[in-house]
């Protein structure tokens, strides 16, 4: 239960206790601001404490947004405020400092804006919601109240709370095709109870459904596959926009919404395969290169983005690059191209749930590969060139965010302990020793007759040597962020060119697997990073061995063993990887650690 303190003149038929009853707020009132103080120690340390002045005139959404949202210490309108436990200290100590005597009068006249001012300055995280045209006001006299309640008659709240479920920001397909009605049926959603928990693994159930039905090879199954894809796509948007509407964001809810989405698509892939096979079309090599690609696209957003977070610097968004973007986006139409081309989840999934009805999956894969790939160029040689032409001072904080997001083990940090002090801070050795890393390994594995040797195992040593030059300093430098992409592409196609050098049945989906299971612990550590907790801690990182480590016990595997026991360590190897990491996340996140969000950077 909640408590909000009404402190200030009453008045007589506000609707204000209603509506504050209707968030759920056990509502008490206080003459004056020392009786607020003592309401205020009086309530459990553990719970959510709000201040409303009685002559508040607003909207209740307005009410909704300062006082119920979870993401926030503390968050203010005018006339309201709220503390959460997080806050409740400097609450106490901002009612400490107002001062009681002649003089003063002006201090507790709207005793809510006093506390709010006090908060802020005291650098709690407090939040002051953007009304738009929402309305939140103090009206001091009959007339002010009169003008505030036509305000808010001349906005429909509702419909505001609609709209500002949907992102602000979103593809073209999922913006017309998708949020004018998806928005609807999370307010549904709402009015049933359902949480956004609750959407979030319907529509993973569904995707499974839709996967299933892709694995039976038939026409039918092929149709069904694609409709049901595109509802969970739909169950997709609704979860976010049902955790906007009602404010249900939590720390569940972030690691669900964070990971389902890539847990849809790569088993809507492997039902593809599943299908193609039973038609007799082996494309296990294109399933497993789509969702490399597909990561290691991720993985250039990732790393771009956290690279640049922040960047310092007067002319840090000042490259020509960024300059032209600017240009373009001024006129209306190329901003929806320009989202189009990089091939978001909108679109990749409408396009994916189409080709399934209509066409096969190799043809499917063909085009994924085909888009994606292209999609990839536009946005990596676009952020190259932001990268080479802008000058910005990057952070120790986005050092770190690289460092963990490159996932190097127990052999690479010993030889980048050893290399460290050579090279310079900022320069391009960090990327080019990482682009070698991955090309020597991938050069001999691709055109060598026989990759599964011992001399492969040695080529994977001189690549763990070359990764950890790489890392040997911190990775500051303009092109720094490529570092971490160059790893994954190494790690992942070694994997797959290995599986499928094997020529086994069997080999390539247990090569599926492992991937699959390295990649969710790179897409953990991402969320991690954004939810501002911190990579996952390093025994898991050395446990799992790290990406040089897993590529040198792969090639031993390959080299040691038959084509058949190698598929079987493979499987072994996914099974183990898999419940390490997924146990450790779990952990993590239905833990009081992780942050209280609701993801909204979604990947393409």
């Amino acid at each position: 239960m909640s408590t909000a303190i009404l402190t200030g003149p009453p008045v007589a038929g506000s609707p204000l206790e209603a509506d504050l009853r209707t968030l759920g707020f056990d509502v008490r009132t206080a003459n004056d601001a020392a009786t607020a103080a003592e309401l205020l120690a009086a309530v459990p340390a553990q719970e959510r404490v709000a201040v409303v002045d009685p002559r508040f005139v607003g909207h209740l959404h307005a009410l909704r947004l300062a006082l119920t949202d979870p993401r926030f210490p503390a968050a203010a309108v005018p006339g309201a405020l709220t503390a959460q436990p997080a806050a409740r200290a400097a609450l106490a100590r901002a009612f400490g400092r107002i001062p009681v005597g002649a003089g003063t009068a002006h201090l507790t006249d709207v005793l809510t804006d006093t506390l709010t001012e006090s908060l802020d300055r005291e650098e709690t995280g407090l939040h002051r919601v953007e009304l738009g045209s929402l309305v939140a006001t103090v009206a001091l006299t009959p007339a002010q109240r009169e003008d505030a309640r036509e305000a808010v008659a001349a906005v429909d709240d509702e419909a505001v709370r609609l709209r500002t479920a949907v992102k602000s920001r979103d593809g073209f397909f999922t913006t017309y095709c998708i949020s004018p009605y998806s928005r609807y049926l999370a307010r549904w959603c709402a009015r049933r109870g359902l949480t956004p928990n609750q959407v979030t693994t319907a529509s993973l159930l569904t995707a499974l459904i839709a996967a299933g039905c892709a694995a039976t090879g038939t026409r039918g199954g092929f149709i069904a596959a694609g409709f049901l894809l595109l509802f969970s796509f739909v169950l997709d948007c609704t979860d976010g926009q049902l955790a906007r509407y009602s404010l249900q964001y939590s720390t569940m809810g972030a690691w669900l919404d964070a990971t389902f989405d890539r847990a849809k698509e790569y088993a809507y892939y492997a039902g593809l395969a599943l299908g193609a096979a039973r038609g007799g079309d082996d494309v296990w090599a294109l399933a497993l290169g789509a969702m490399v690609l597909m990561t290691c696209r991720h993985v250039v957003d990732f790393s771009f983005n956290e690279a640049n977070h922040d960047a310092g610097g007067a002319t840090a968004n000042t490259s020509p690059t960024a300059a032209l973007s600017g240009k373009l986006d001024s006129i209306g139409w190329t901003v929806w191209v320009r989202r189009m081309i990089v091939l978001p989840i909108g679109e990749r999934w409408a396009m994916i749930a189409v080709l399934t009805a209509l066409t096969t999956p190799r043809i499917v894969f063909y085009a994924l590969l085909i888009g994606c790939a292209l999609a990839a160029c536009y946005t990596t040689a676009g952020r190259v060139l932001r990268s080479l032409t802008r000058r910005a001072r990057r952070t120790d904080r986005a050092a770190r965010a690289l460092a963990d997001l490159a996932d190097s083990g127990p052999l690479a940090e010993l030889i980048a302990g050893r290399a460290r002090g050579r090279g310079r801070t900022g320069s391009f050795l960090a990327p080019v020793m990482a682009f070698l890393s991955a090309a020597v390994l991938l050069v001999w594995v691709i055109f060598q007759d026989d990759p599964t040797s011992w001399l492969t195992v040695g080529v994977a040593v001189c690549s763990a040597l070359l990764a950890g030059a790489a890392v040997a300093r911190p990775l500051k430098g303009a092109l720094d962020w490529l570092v971490p992409p160059f790893f994954r592409a190494g790690e992942y196609v070694t994997i797959l060119v290995l599986a499928a050098r094997a020529d086994v049945p069997g080999a390539l989906p247990a090569a599926y697997g492992l991937v699959a299971a390295v990649a969710y612990h790179h897409y953990d550590t991402v969320y991690r990073i954004r939810g501002g907790t911190g990579a996952p801690p390093r025994w898991l990182v050395r446990a799992t061995g790290g990406h040089e480590g897993r590529i040198l016990v792969i090639t031993v595997l390959a080299a040691a063993l038959s084509p058949s026991g190698f598929t079987i360590a493979l499987t072994t190897l996914a099974v183990v990887l898999a419940l390490l990491v997924l146990i450790e996340s779990i952990r993590f996140w239905v833990s009081s650690q992780a942050p209280a969000v609701h993801d909204e950077g979604e990947p393409a």
